[in-house]
């Protein structure tokens, strides 16, 4: 994968350099600190992936891409969340904080592999259409009405059904998201979010503690405090899951 850096700070650019020599899919080849510069270069290397960072002298990423003729895929990298909502604007593939890291930079990397080197569908069991699934270290952004959100999965209690919306428990918020359980189920990593029941999406990571419930289910606690019940038909699939 050709990559290429925009970054004003040079330790900056040997810290992207360093971590990206241990990911064998990477190949950096160039990189540029200010915007006439990348813009150039860009334009003649055509790489399929920058790592931009947000704020460049006089100028922003975004204005960067503002005058490319040739738009790779873009992760962001900078020290500031309050350009998470123009990023994804801008169909940002991803949007990585300073300081980077390692593992976060690998899955961008990932998301980049398979957006521009599909596997083929094998099998019924492959993973959906719509991209690979998504695990407890992406980053999502959420929307509610005017208010957004830029959220670690795993930081994610669950989701609870509410009509043809999904309401998201996190850090104290529960904004109310315009998608079904059902849509998100099928983006989010079954490892990690487990279909409790009809209504609920729970992140088995965040399990406290397991009753039997009188329905022949369980009741379990979450570290934020919320009890959900898990049906009948979906109690044994949670013990398979979790039990040695």
């Amino acid at each position: 994968m050709r990559i290429f850096i925009v970054e004003d700070s040079r330790l900056a650019r040997q810290e992207l350099r360093t971590l990206l020599a241990a990911i064998p899919e990477a190949d950096i080849v160039g990189e540029a600190a200010e915007l006439e510069a990348a813009r150039s270069a860009i334009e003649q290397l055509r790489p399929e992936l920058l790592l931009l960072d947000v704020e460049l002298p006089g100028a922003t990423g975004f204005d960067l891409l503002d005058q490319l003729e040739h738009v790779p895929l873009v992760v962001f990298t900078t020290a500031y969340d309050q350009h998470a909502l123009a990023a994804f604007e801008r169909n940002a593939l991803d949007y990585l904080l300073k300081p980077i890291d390692p593992a976060r930079l690998e899955a961008a990397l990932a998301k980049a592999q398979a957006r521009l080197r599909p596997a083929p569908l094998v099998s019924p069991a492959s993973p959906a259409v719509g991209g690979p699934l998504k695990g407890a270290d992406d980053m999502v952004f959420l929307r509610d009405g005017e208010r957004c959100w830029f959220v670690r999965l795993g930081d994610v209690a669950g989701f609870e059904a509410c009509g043809n919306y999904a309401q998201a428990w996190f850090d104290g918020q529960r904004p109310l998201l315009n998608r079904t359980l059902s849509a998100l189920e099928e983006r989010l990593d079954p490892q990690l979010f487990f279909r409790a029941s009809r209504s609920h999406l729970i992140n088995l990571r965040w399990i406290q503690a397991i009753a039997p419930a009188s329905n022949e289910g369980y009741r379990v606690t979450l570290r934020d405090g919320h009890l959900v019940d898990v049906s009948r038909r979906q109690a044994k699939l949670l013990r398979e899951r979790l039990e040695l």
